[in-house]
């Protein structure tokens, strides 16, 4: 019967890492479709948000599988439940990612302005999603706390963002629109940062059996 559960407990974290790596993906479309005029990334991030909340469904109905049928208790208990959490943030970045897909497919063709610590926030965040996963797998907390820390490379990003982005609309206001449209994508970046670090502080839970909300976490949409 044990064998049985950790084969499917297996399963899970193999699940998970997929469904992480599809929102890396998703995430590195987006950040790619800011300096290309490439029209078909849009519609390549929308068909990812879908598998993603296709995984969504299937690892929820694996993690209940898993609590009616194996009852487990203590430790592993806490690592389905904190599964269950992990996926919601996990659809949530694929829907975020959608977003910023959206508001750079108005732009094709357009000139935008220079958005370099927007690319540094997309690298930042993805780095992110794949630690908190990899720290969820492999039982890691200090890596997740790691993850939780590097939100503040995000944060800092998003803010020198906004004071080029005043700069910009200073300089230029026939920017303006197109300055506003990269704060929008900055500010669901951001958003991705914060649903990393919600990733991060289910994987601590799974391991210590405290679910701790750090300082500055919000990711509730």
């Amino acid at each position: 019967m044990r064998s049985r559960f950790d084969e499917q407990l297996a399963e899970l974290n193999q699940e998970l890492t997929r469904m992480g790596a599809l929102c890396e993906k998703a995430i590195a479309l987006v950040a790619e479709a800011l300096s290309s005029e490439d029209k078909t990334m849009g519609k390549r991030v929308v068909e990812l948000d879908r598998e993603i909340d296709q995984m969504e469904r299937d690892v929820e109905a694996l993690c209940l599988r898993l609590l009616l049928q194996q009852q487990p208790v203590a430790r592993d208990l806490r690592q389905i439940s904190a599964a269950l959490k992990m996926i919601t943030d996990l659809e949530r970045i694929g829907d975020q990612a959608e977003d910023i897909a959206e508001i750079i497919s108005f732009h094709n063709g357009h000139a935008m302005p220079e958005h370099t610590h927007i690319h540094e926030m997309a690298k930042a965040t993805s780095k992110m999603v794949t630690d908190s996963v990899d720290a969820y797998v492999k039982k890691d907390f200090a890596r997740a706390e790691a993850v939780i820390a590097y939100d503040d490379t995000v944060d800092r990003c998003f803010n020198q963002v906004k004071r080029n982005l005043i700069e910009v609309i200073g300089r230029s206001p026939e920017d303006g629109e197109a300055a506003l449209d990269l704060l929008m994508i900055a500010k669901y970046f951001e958003r991705i940062g914060d649903h990393a670090c919600n990733l991060a502080e289910w994987v601590q839970f799974s391991i210590s059996g405290q679910h701790t909300q750090h300082p500055g976490d919000s990711a509730d949409l």
